[in-house]
């Protein structure tokens, strides 16, 4: 049955953006001619070293990819630093709305692919963040009632590529993920998803239980994974629906939890207590794709 007690309104038409466009596909040639999805190597400190491509160190250079629009995950800053030009990096963090962490000078070292970082490191995203928008948009394009994937800290670069990987297989519109507390679009998460970051966008948000409230408005039902929650063979997944997915270690946050409609728990008789994430989001993923079939 369905495990929903409150009745909503069915979700309003939608339409694309003033562009009219959605964002460009590219083909894994294309990708692999960007150099994002190439395999890397170790460097000394034990790093990938297509990870450390994904970093820009020192001042200019740092302060210039803010100022161009380039996509900044994270930025890194050696603590104690206050002078005029990292208090202008930080403002151009704050409005970009960048996740900014300080560290010491020994850490920031080991982050360093050169060692001239001169106190200022930021994770640029190896690919482009899509909307939330957009993935509606595909959806009523194609016909179909929406299908999201929503990740509450996945930290693991391994897990979000797999995760990505199988939305795609799964036909999922896209994948949303959180600004802090997470990994973005690195180049091992997109070596991981094996070219489907071409097909699948991926929208970064600062709030996900705001996002949650604002998608519900629009008719979306919300399911997250919990060990507490009902079998999810017992709960109807068809319709408009956005899956949750948590923390490796802590699961979904209590409050995102509780923003949802329901909480599905996938049966396991073994004696481990639980599964790996990107495990757990295609077991889920696809009893969704089963109940819509």
């Amino acid at each position: 049955m369905r495990n929903r007690e409150v009745k909503r309104t069915e979700c309003p038409a939608r339409r694309k953006d003033e562009s009219g466009s959605f964002r460009p596909e590219r083909t894994a040639e294309e990708a692999g001619r960007s150099g994002r999805n190439r395999p890397g190597r170790q460097t000394e400190n034990g790093e990938d070293s297509a990870e450390c491509a994904d970093r820009i160190e020192g001042r200019n250079a740092v302060l210039e990819a803010f100022r161009s629009g380039r996509t900044v995950d994270k930025l890194f800053v050696q603590e104690h630093s206050g002078d005029g030009p990292v208090r202008t990096i930080l403002r151009e963090a704050q409005k970009a709305g960048t996740a900014v962490t300080f560290m010491t000078k020994e850490r920031l070292d080991q982050l360093s692919p050169s060692g001239r970082h001169q106190g200022v490191i930021a994770q640029v995203s190896a690919y482009s963040y899509g909307t939330v928008d957009e993935m509606l948009a595909r959806a009523e394009e194609a016909g179909e009632p929406p299908f999201l994937v929503l990740l509450d800290g996945i930290e693991d670069p391994h897990n979000l590529g797999a995760i990505i990987r199988t939305a795609c297989q799964a036909g999922a519109h896209g994948v949303i993920i959180t600004k802090h507390r997470a990994v973005g679009l690195t180049s091992t998460v997109v070596r991981a998803s094996a070219g489907a970051l071409n097909y699948v966008p991926v929208a970064k948000v600062t709030n996900l239980k705001q996002t949650i409230e604002e998608l519900k408005t629009r008719g979306i039902w919300f399911v997250c994974a919990d060990m507490g929650g009902t079998p999810m063979y017992d709960l109807d997944l068809k319709g408009p629906i956005g899956l949750v997915i948590g923390n490796e270690g802590n699961g979904v946050n209590r409050i995102v939890r509780e923003a949802c409609d329901m909480t599905a728990t996938i049966p396991m008789t073994g004696r481990i207590d639980s599964l790996n994430a990107s495990v757990a989001a295609g077991v889920l993923m696809y009893e969704i794709v089963r109940q819509r079939r």
